[in-house]
């Protein structure tokens, strides 16, 4: 029998859109329920999409949604929000921690602010949301942390010229090392998991090309899919990884990656810590100091 979330209980944070969003749809369509905690009431017309508006999407694909207004840089609101998640579903099966800052600026331009922002919400967010979901996981019977992270490469050219950035996302992925082997014998699974290539979405498109990198990114159900394959494995079985995508799809059975192109004429393009491509069609980019 295939496997399925129906019936468990995801908080999502960032679910607004993008990779968040096709995580919860995916989820959605097994008859599982969301909490989507993310910061967007209101419509951005750079960046499309609110609580509200991922709600309505989620319970389209057959979920149930809760729209929750949640900054994770403030405790009291993550705490608020996994307490209001609790009392309308039940518990907390899974915690996907999505939300993420970017900012490539090198050090003469990137204001501290910014710096503090990437921090505060990639690394002390991803570690805040695990601390405060754990009381609740700890009850679930198959309970899952997925984290939207890189894997760990101390080499100096993914810290250059991109260090704040870099050291932000690493921060979330150190959340990973240490709770996947803190956790283990308690049965929670501890993973992270990362595109190979540039996902479309609208952060990727305003920040990073535009029109050109989305015709040469895959699309956000690519990263949906391969989550979905770990979120249903047993957790005393898969803690500790540091997933790439397409090795979870190939590992599924799915080897076929055009249907995730946005444009099948284009080679994808490499995303970010990555050395090699994995997969076929996919070319390196510039991203990373020329690489």
């Amino acid at each position: 029998m295939a496997r399925s979330l129906q019936g468990k209980t995801l908080f999502i944070t960032g679910a607004s859109r993008g990779i968040g969003l096709a995580i919860a749809k995916r989820a959605a369509r097994d008859g599982a329920n969301i909490a989507i905690a993310a910061k967007s009431v209101a419509e951005n017309p750079k960046i499309p999409g609110t609580i509200f508006t991922a709600a309505a999407e989620i319970e389209a694909e057959g979920g149930k949604a809760l729209a929750i207004h949640c900054d994770i840089r403030f405790d009291d609101q993550v705490a608020a929000a996994i307490d209001q998640t609790v009392s309308t579903f039940g518990g907390v099966d899974i915690l996907v921690n999505n939300a993420s800052a970017i900012d490539l600026r090198g050090i003469d331009l990137l204001e501290m602010k910014r710096f503090d922002l990437m921090h505060q919400i990639n690394a002390r967010g991803t570690y805040l949301c695990a601390k405060l979901a754990l009381p609740h996981l700890r009850k679930s019977a198959n309970p899952h942390i997925l984290t939207l992270s890189p894997p760990l490469d101390m080499n100096a050219k993914w810290f250059a010229p991109n260090l704040a950035y870099t050291m932000a996302k690493y921060g979330m992925s150190l959340v990973t090392l240490g709770l996947g082997r803190d956790l283990a014998r308690e049965g929670v699974a501890v993973n992270s998991l990362w595109p190979e290539t540039a996902i479309a979405t609208a952060a990727v498109g305003n920040l990073l090309g535009g029109d050109e990198i989305i015709k040469r990114s895959r699309k956000p159900e690519i990263v949906a899919d391969a989550a979905h394959a770990i979120l249903t494995r047993p957790s005393r079985d898969c803690t500790g990884n540091f997933f790439i995508d397409v090795r979870v799809l190939a590992e599924e059975g799915v080897t076929n990656l055009l249907p995730y192109s946005v444009d099948p004429a284009h080679d994808a393009v490499l995303d970010f810590f990555l050395e090699e491509p994995i997969s076929a069609n996919v070319r390196k980019s510039a991203f990373h100091g020329g690489k």
